[in-house]
């Protein structure tokens, strides 16, 4: 195991910047503390009732920390996982306003999966770096040093019972890759579907592949299921981070413009020829004639 720790390699990211004052680092190890308490207590299997939010101090940076992603898996005992992403902070009293930043503002963004081993995966804008935790000493050490998607799979994860949802480029994807060699893909696929987001992003950081969670018309009143801010965009900017991409299915996430503090997109990411493969199925002539006229995304960004 590599000898180095989360702090000596947060220490060596912070030369690329003289002026850093060290918040940055301290405010990265304190959600890895946090990380070290909750797969304790799950380990344990005494997840507390909801706590009190603390109250809000002013300071340099906005930290969205969803302390468990997929908490419905724990009953089950399936994996669940810690998602989180660092903003700087505008200047002035704190105002909700201040998280509508785009995703590709964040600073850091990462990841903990609590599973046979606890792993911190994380990025500070320079390649995508994996921490395992070593129960006895307490602290992460470095087992992945640069995380990369590679630009081709032969692997996709959607929730198959979903289909008569789905928007028509989408049907057409998933309909090509389990034609498999003998459809227009020339190749089989394999299809994955683990019901844990952190999870997914995991696997597909460790050996590729493409997810699909796209907005479908299941809930009228609310077409995509995951949310911008505490979701999308810190797996996106991992992933990107990694030589993946992550999108809409129409345009990249990290260019989005958020609305609203819980605003919902649909997320597809992984390997880069599979997404951007997507977004040419949505971008094509009569592929906008879907299940979903009524719901258009919005930004201030033109697709390209």
């Amino acid at each position: 195991m590599n000898a180095e720790t989360l702090t000596r390699y947060l220490i060596a990211q912070r030369r690329r910047f003289p002026d850093a004052t060290g918040d940055f680092n301290a405010l990265v190890l304190d959600v890895a503390i946090a990380c070290k308490s909750i797969a304790r207590l799950l380990a344990l299997g005494r997840l507390p009732g909801p706590a009190q939010a603390p109250e809000r101090v002013q300071g340099k940076y906005l930290l969205l920390f969803e302390p468990l992603a997929d908490a419905e898996n724990i009953d089950v005992n399936l994996p669940v996982g810690s998602l989180f992403s660092v903003l700087r902070a505008p200047e002035g009293a704190f105002d909700e306003s201040h998280l509508l930043q785009p995703g590709h503002a964040q600073l850091a963004a990462g990841y903990a999966l609590y599973g046979p081993t606890t792993l911190l995966v994380l990025t500070v804008g320079n390649g995508v770096a994996g921490f395992t935790l070593d129960r006895d000493m307490g602290e992460f050490m470095l087992t992945h040093p640069d995380l990369r998607v590679p630009a081709d799979t032969r692997e996709f994860a959607i929730n198959a019972s979903n289909r008569r949802f789905w928007e028509r480029p989408v049907q057409r994807y998933v309909d090509e890759c389990q034609r498999g060699r003998e459809g227009p893909r020339g190749k089989d696929f394999g299809m994955r579907w683990i019901a844990s987001l952190v999870a997914e992003v995991h696997r597909i950081l460790v050996r590729g592949g493409v997810f699909l969670d796209p907005r479908d018309s299941r809930e009228p009143q609310r077409a995509a299921r995951l949310r911008l801010l505490e979701e999308a965009n810190p797996i996106a900017l991992l992933i990107e981070q990694a030589g993946g991409r992550a999108s809409t299915g129409r345009r990249a996430v990290l260019g989005l413009q958020p609305e609203a503090a819980q605003q919902r997109i649909g997320l597809v990411f992984g390997s880069r020829n599979e997404v951007e493969r997507i977004e040419r199925y949505h971008a094509e002539p009569g592929a906008s004639d879907s299940v979903l006229p009524l719901f258009a995304e919005r930004t201030l960004f033109r697709a390209a």
